[in-house]
């Protein structure tokens, strides 16, 4: 139903010789703003926590080290079997995610990120588990250049983890590049956190307090890391964007994949609700609570 009102000295019937109207164009996403300096102080943000995240328990390295498998059970179960296959994992952070699809027999995987300490980190602990850059390779590159950096000019699966895109300012632009990276026959592969949780009040997530559908950059000045919160840190300011749900899909079918499936998970990899409470490995509402999406997953062929 139209949300406006007839104008009050409209004909009742257009004139007779009346042109038919063209047809709208579609809408157009607006652009994100962009603060200066976001791409340098995101990482300074975790070149700085690299470290942390190697020593600390939260990543647990020596417990990768016997073994080295840390997805998720529906990433799994929606990739499927990956012997054989090459992956390459955009934004792969230390790499303990690629790893665990060698692990899972791919035959070649490549980790991408931007910060070079990370870079290092994931290489040193590829050698501890036997794995050559003939194997596991990874590469410092912003994503947005991954076209140019990684050693293939496409892989059967590319994939991108959990907590990646809120980084980005340009949705598009990802799609683009990630898109241009799938083999033929291939496909891409997204597990994300759901943009709603980022809507809702931080106690219970049962009341709208923040716009669902902003894109602009968010500025964030946050001593410690999520995996030490205590830890303390000096360059702390970061830019996050929010991408709705439809601005990702749109994104990527606009590169010509074929979406398979878009599925919703109610469980979270953490507390992102005070009221959260942990089963069976993961973050979740209480028993009774209603629920609601808090990760989405997703995967685009190509034909």
């Amino acid at each position: 139903m139209s949300t406006e009102a007839a104008h009050p000295t409209a004909p009742a019937t257009p004139p007779a010789a009346s042109a038919p109207s063209a047809p709208s164009a579609p809408p157009v996403t607006p652009l994100p703003s962009v603060p200066d300096g976001w791409r340098e102080d995101n990482r300074a943000n975790w070149d700085e926590r690299v470290p942390l995240h190697v020593a600390g328990p939260f990543y647990d390295l020596d417990g990768f080290r016997a073994h080295p498998d840390v997805l998720r059970d529906f990433e799994t179960a929606e990739v499927g079997d990956v012997t054989g296959k090459s992956l390459l994992h955009l934004q792969c952070h230390i790499g303990t995610d690629t790893l665990s699809w060698a692990h899972r027999g791919a035959a070649r995987v490549v980790g991408l990120d931007f910060s070079a300490p990370a870079i290092e980190a994931a290489r040193a602990l590829a050698a501890d588990l036997g794995y050559g850059p003939d194997r596991a390779a990874f590469v410092t590159s912003d994503v947005y250049d991954a076209a140019g950096a990684v050693p293939e000019a496409s892989y059967d699966i590319v994939y991108t983890g959990l907590g990646a895109l809120c980084w980005l300012p340009d949705i598009r632009r990802w799609a683009e590049t990630a898109a241009s990276l799938v083999a033929p026959g291939g496909f891409l592969y997204l597990a994300e956190f759901h943009p709603i949780t980022d809507a809702l009040d931080d106690a219970t997530g049962t009341r709208i307090v923040r716009d669902y559908f902003t894109r602009d950059g968010q500025v964030w000045d946050e001593p410690g890391t999520y995996a030490d919160e205590a830890a303390v840190t000096v360059n702390n300011r970061t830019v996050e964007w929010q991408h709705p749900l439809g601005d990702v899909v749109s994104a990527l079918a606009a590169t010509g994949l074929r979406i398979d499936f878009l599925h919703e998970h109610d469980v979270s990899l953490f507390p992102r609700f005070e009221n959260f409470e942990v089963r069976d490995g993961y973050h979740r509402f209480p028993d009774g609570h209603p629920r609601i999406p808090l990760i989405y997953s997703l995967r685009a062929s190509k034909g």
